[in-house]
């Protein structure tokens, strides 16, 4: 069976992991740091933040944005359950907003139409690594005096308008789940350039504690903590960041590689006019995290008996990316609510596999079998 993806680790995150072992210092100490700062570094933002995953960075990032019960967040239904829930975990409202159906994004003209006396923040999607037009969304932010944050789960080492995704906006989140281009087992970062961000961010990951257990550690003098606010527990081991910063060091690398690929599909699949390949803008940079293929009207079979055919083939996929509003825990949530645009490429997409190293014989496979069930 061809996996749809899986994550590229190699000896070196293991040694890695071994060595910060041997150290007795497992959790929120030296390997942490040394993480957060490689990672400003690399995406040219100020201050990075480590979390325990990229769900509990934008729960967080609620939070400092002030964002609480009856305010209203936009954000896409298209787009993985974690988006919305962040919303709700802070007693708000998720209203959600259409998406632009070639680059599966959040539609800029519908989010507009949904600013309401009650919205107090925009939560921009970068759909499975493609960057969304966040200078767009900056100056709508700006002249509705909004908020404005990232999603960018999916899109480490994506770039816009020449910049990397993370410096950007005051907060941007993203994960290292398997699923993504780089890995930490599981685990988050939050980036940001606002200094007072940062020293909160810090406080509620370790439950509003106002002294951390490094400093403590390091300290000639006894010291005492104190709680300063509710705060989480939101903390990244030192053996994930361990292999964070590995992943760091071979991240271009990945990106390069995954392009390889797409490009293959690209080539492959550009003549099949019964699909729709994604769309990468000029300015526009994606680490294609995934690659989502849309079946057009005309296509010969429909996107389930396409996924179940490859399946037999021997042919992971998945189903393109949910909308929420459909999900059963949104049930009562979102009645009467209707997006077309986004239910349409929702049902009508799938996910074929892209991973690194992906052997050559399994692109063919997967570019052959395609072509073959669709009578191509």
């Amino acid at each position: 069976m061809i996996p749809i993806a899986k994550p590229y680790l190699t000896q070196d995150e293991a040694q890695a992991t071994y060595d910060t072992i041997l150290t007795g210092w497992i959790t929120q100490g030296p390997k942490v740091q040394e993480f957060e700062e490689k990672f400003a570094a690399y995406t040219g933002a100020k201050y990075a933040i480590a979390l325990s995953n990229c769900t509990t960075a934008l729960h967080l990032s609620m939070i400092v944005s002030g964002i609480g019960p009856g305010d209203e967040v936009i954000c896409p239904s298209m787009s993985y359950i974690a988006t919305a829930n962040a919303i709700r975990y802070v007693g708000a409202k998720p209203v959600f907003a259409e998406v632009d159906p070639c680059t599966y994004n959040i539609d800029l003209a519908d989010v507009e139409k949904k600013i309401t006396p009650k919205t107090k923040a925009i939560l921009v999607v970068h759909q499975i690594g493609m960057p969304a037009d966040i200078n767009a969304f900056k100056k709508l932010c700006n002249t509705h005096n909004l908020k404005l944050i990232e999603d960018a789960a999916c899109a480490v080492g994506s770039s816009y308008k020449g910049e990397k995704i993370g410096t950007h906006s005051d907060l941007v989140c993203f994960s290292f789940h398997p699923r993504k281009v780089m890995s930490t087992g599981d685990g988050g970062m939050i980036t940001t350039s606002k200094e007072e961000y940062y020293t909160r961010l810090k406080l509620l990951r370790q439950h509003g504690m106002s002294v951390n257990d490094r400093t403590r550690h390091l300290s000639s003098k006894v010291v005492f903590e104190d709680h300063v606010e509710l705060g989480y527990n939101y903390r990244l081991t030192d053996i994930q960041a361990a292999v964070g910063i590995k992943q760091l060091e071979k991240l271009d690398w990945i990106i390069a590689e995954r392009r390889k690929i797409a490009l293959r599909y690209h080539q492959a699949f550009q003549q099949i006019d019964c699909i729709r390949l994604p769309v990468e803008q000029e300015g526009y940079f994606s680490n294609y995290q995934s690659y989502s293929v849309y079946l057009k009207e005309n296509c010969p079979i429909s996107r389930n008996e396409l996924m179940q055919k490859l399946l037999d083939a021997g042919v992971s996929t998945r189903r393109g990316i949910m909308t929420t509003h459909r999900e059963t825990a949104y049930a009562e949530y979102s009645k009467g609510i209707k997006l077309p645009v986004s239910e349409d490429a929702s049902d009508r997409s799938i996910i074929i596999p892209l991973y690194v190293p992906m052997p050559e014989e399994e692109i063919s496979e997967v570019i052959n079998k395609i072509k073959e069930i669709l009578g191509r």
